[in-house]
């Protein structure tokens, strides 16, 4: 009988299903102390050491696709046009172009928070496929209400305006009508919140019906994919809603790269350790994992400490790394076509 977990009962626990609350935890116990509120310099950028552990765990997440998309042999040859063309392409784009700059700047933020729901939406549907359920067997049910848990509580709640910071790119091309989307947001949040949480209270009921007529044609409850839903939404509300220990940012970003990381090595384990000639020493599977972290965290940390705001081909490469991480990761881990 084939398992319900993806990797094993203990490792989903730690890096999937109790992601969330691990990071939760982590946020609560880091809020009001000194790693999160005193300033430290770090090569001549200053932030709090939280701020910068969390900015290169998340630039060392996006680089890390590039362990499945270009090492990966069987997936770069099926893909070789888009992982090698586009990058090129868009980057030189990037470095051209101050509006398309602007633009990536703004999709970047919001292009990651539709990423980080179907992150969740991707791994609950391998544990509906673990417990032999059809690919498309409540699909787009799964699709609304990742969609929901994140989105609808930045909308509606504390952290909007942290996200919507990012149009003030558009200032360097004089895009004044661009610019003004944030006031238009803030003035108007207390008047969408009640429809986006009467809404979403509505979808949850269509949600739990519709499952349960899945349930009974036939449709296996994964106790797993429940599991992951309702940590990960009740952190998301709680979090994006209210940041009531103001670390929000922190909590939801590192439990996202943290299930990457997972993620990422139980499905190129051994590929990286044939890669790197490591098969057959005993030894290979640490020394791959190293260097595979070695290698993402040490793209994190430039990514994080470089001074994007003087050096407009740093900004661009790290556009260019997080957009592609985003657009790889919607065809390189699909169900359907059982790449996972």
């Amino acid at each position: 009988m084939r398992s319900p977990y993806i990797a094993g009962p203990i490792y989903d626990a730690v890096m999937f299903i109790g992601a969330p609350l691990l990071a939760l935890g982590l946020g609560v116990a880091i809020s009001g102390t000194p790693l999160a509120d005193d300033e430290v310099e770090l090569w001549g950028r200053e932030g709090t050491v939280t701020s910068f552990f969390i900015g290169s765990f998340i630039m060392a997440h996006l680089g890390l696709v590039f362990v499945r998309s270009h090492l990966n042999q069987r997936i770069f040859a099926r893909h070789r046009l888009r992982f090698v063309m586009v990058p090129v392409v868009l980057l030189l784009l990037l470095c051209a172009s101050d509006w398309l700059l602007a633009t990536a700047v703004v999709l970047t933020v919001w292009w990651d928070v539709v990423h980080s729901s179907l992150q969740t939406f991707g791994l609950g549907r391998i544990y509906d496929a673990r417990r032999g359920n059809a690919p498309e067997a409540g699909r787009r049910l799964d699709l609304g209400l990742n969609l929901l848990l994140y989105v609808g509580p930045i909308l509606a709640g504390a952290t909007l305006l942290d996200h919507l910071t990012a149009f003030a790119a558009f200032e360097r091309v004089g895009a004044v009508a661009v610019r003004e989307i944030p006031i238009f947001a803030e003035a108007h949040q207390a008047a969408w919140a009640p429809v986006l949480l009467i809404g979403g209270a509505l979808y949850l009921l269509f949600y739990a019906l519709a499952y349960a007529r899945l349930h009974r044609r036939g449709y296996r409850v994964s106790p797993q994919k429940v599991a992951l839903l309702g940590f990960t939404g009740a952190c998301s509300i709680y979090t994006w809603g209210f940041n009531s220990f103001g670390e929000a940012f922190f909590i939801m970003n590192f439990f996202h790269a943290w299930q990457y990381f997972g993620l990422v090595w139980w499905s190129e384990r051994d590929n990286l350790r044939s890669r790197l000639g490591l098969s057959r020493a005993r030894w290979g599977g640490a020394a791959a994992l190293a260097a595979m972290v070695a290698a993402a965290g040490s793209y994190g940390v430039w990514a994080e400490l470089v001074d994007s705001r003087e050096q407009r081909v740093a900004l661009c490469v790290t556009l260019v790394v997080s957009l592609m991480h985003f657009w790889y990761d919607g065809f390189i881990w699909s169900v359907r076509r059982r790449e996972v």
